[in-house]
């Protein structure tokens, strides 16, 4: 169901896109182990996209990813979350947990991520085995 979700068609034959649902996977299944509510749990995985599309679509810096997430969750600036009205979904501590959860899952791998979504690849050798 996350791969129709998420809109994978080539999830057999491209390694980003397996990444890519092996990410918002474990992330679902994090939040789920978290007891969050729905609500709680639809802003955890919008924190997740908002954080990835920095890196894949805007390119911004590990520094500013961080700042931009930081500004995300603490309601500084006009967000997509400030928009929709779901600030303060999370206590204190599933803040921490949020933050400790992406910076051991994507930002300490920020470099692989990088590489994965702007690094230049060689053409694909395929064959029949």
């Amino acid at each position: 169901k996350m791969e129709e979700f998420l809109n994978l068609t080539n999830l057999k034959t491209s390694l980003k896109e397996a990444i890519l649902l092996d990410y918002y996977t474990a992330g679902f299944w994090w939040a789920k182990e978290m007891n969050f509510s729905l609500i709680q749990l639809s802003g955890f995985m919008d924190l997740i996209n908002f954080a990835l599309e920095n890196l894949r679509g805007k390119h911004m810096t590990l520094g500013d990813n961080l700042i931009e997430l930081e500004r995300a969750m603490s309601g500084i600036g006009k967000t997509e979350s400030e928009e929709r009205g779901d600030l303060n979904l999370f206590s204190i501590e599933q803040a921490k947990a949020i933050i400790d959860y992406l910076v051991t899952s994507l930002f300490k791998h920020y470099k692989a991520y990088e590489f994965l979504f702007h690094g230049r690849r060689e053409e694909p050798v395929i064959s029949n085995e």
